[in-house]
């Protein structure tokens, strides 16, 4: 007996120096733990009150923008107007900033509770073993024997009703455990969706920051083209804009000729027509960061060109090219010169996609393609081939059209 009651003590100094040692690698008490937390939360809040204030300052420049688009057209007016974008831009490449900073506040807060929820599993779980082995032990002692090694019954009813008691604190301590197992799996998930978040913030801060890129690029063309000469100003606009006309035009006589050509192929039992495909449209580039959208109502030559009938993709120059979709190379306008170059690809019911500001092609008319084969090179750099008279910097320019008439891209894309 004395042998056991020996094994039992050591078993019980060594959980107890377990319990000890894990929370010394812990290294927090509950005190330790309760004033982390309170910290993280008054530094959420600092984050929280210094996003409502960058917010503030972006209506602000927006504000701006929107009265200087108002007033008459000029070089001094655009480019104000494109160091206004350009601010709001940085002003919400410091918002992600600050969102990612309090995201990584609350994930610690949250592996904090994690880590408290733990060493509260740990606790309860040895108590409840202690109590097992109370139970257990007593459990090995026969009602007979209960009774007489009381010297009364009232010793005896009252060792029943600690047996009693004991039962029920294993029971509340079991419900306890299963609670706390829960709250801990609901704090796992709610980290993994923070974890989550914050990769989605570092994706969107590398794209706040390439879009940053492109508003200065476009002030920093239109200072070098225009030698900040009102004259060569409007000279360039004039260019772009009969430059975007002749392109939109031959892309809708294109679509008439084009499609009927196809159907006679089609007639004649042309296996190559097959490629189309109904799968829908790809990203044409590895990145889809988008620098002005479909008609964007904040295109900074709006009010000069006129609608913006694509969507901008940011790509370095000379980035591969790929078609959208299968179908039919209706037209390759490049010559190698700096002059507007592009694509054309008819697919099926009624679409067509145009790639714009090319700096290298792979195909040639006639040629039918796959989705997701190499057509090219993007292009777009200022006075480089393919880029036209006003591109501002290294993008492509996607159009596509349904029955000739363009319309948003994005949409359409996954």
């Amino acid at each position: 007996m004395s042998k056991k009651i020996l094994v039992f003590c050591l078993f019980l100094f060594f959980l107890g120096f377990f319990v000890k040692s894990s929370s010394f690698v812990l290294g927090q008490t509950i005190d330790d733990i309760d004033q982390e937390i309170k910290t993280l939360n008054n530094q959420i809040e600092g984050q929280r009150k210094q996003l409502e204030s960058v917010q503030e300052q972006q209506k602000q420049y927006t504000a701006l923008i929107k009265k200087k688009e108002q007033e008459q057209d000029s070089l001094k007016n655009q480019l104000e107007i494109l160091d206004d974008r350009a601010k709001v831009v940085e002003l919400e490449i410091e918002e992600v900033k600050i969102e990612i900073s309090k995201n990584n506040l609350e994930a610690k807060k949250i592996a904090i509770d994690i880590d408290n929820n733990n060493n509260k599993i740990n606790k309860e779980k040895n108590h409840i073993s202690d109590l097992l082995k109370l139970l257990y032990k007593q459990n090995k002692t026969t009602p007979i024997e209960i009774i007489l090694l009381n010297d009364s019954l009232t010793d005896f009813i009252d060792q029943v009703k600690y047996l009693e008691n004991t039962n029920s604190e294993v029971s509340k301590s079991l419900v306890s455990l299963k609670d706390l197992k829960e709250q801990l799996e609901k704090q796992e998930e709610i980290l993994k969706e923070k974890e989550k978040k914050l990769q989605e913030l570092k994706d969107e801060l590398e794209k706040k920051q390439l879009i940053l890129s492109g508003e200065l690029e476009n002030k920093e063309f239109l200072l070098s083209e225009t030698k900040k000469s009102e004259q060569e100003y409007r000279k360039l606009l004039e260019m772009a804009r009969k430059e975007q006309e002749k392109a939109s035009n031959e892309i809708l006589a294109l679509e008439k000729s084009v499609r009927a050509k196809i159907a006679e192929r089609q007639q004649a039992g042309d296996k190559d027509v097959n490629v189309f495909s109904d799968s829908g449209f790809a990203w044409p580039v590895a990145k889809n960061v988008i620098t002005a959208s479909f008609h964007d109502p904040d295109y900074p030559f709006r009010r000069s060109i006129g609608e913006h009938p694509a969507i901008d993709i940011r790509a370095a120059q000379g980035s591969t090219l790929k078609a959208a979709a299968s179908g039919y190379v209706a037209r390759v306008k490049f010559n190698g010169t700096t002059a507007y170059s592009y694509i054309m690809i008819i697919h099926g019911d009624g679409y067509s996609t145009v790639y714009g500001h090319i700096s290298g092609v792979n195909v040639k008319e006639d040629d039918y393609v796959i989705q997701g084969q190499v057509i090219g090179k993007t292009g777009g750099a200022p006075r480089t081939i393919g880029a036209g008279a006003f591109s501002t910097g290294p993008h492509l320019h996607f159009e596509i059209r349904k029955d000739g008439i363009p319309v948003d891209p994005e949409p359409l894309l996954p």
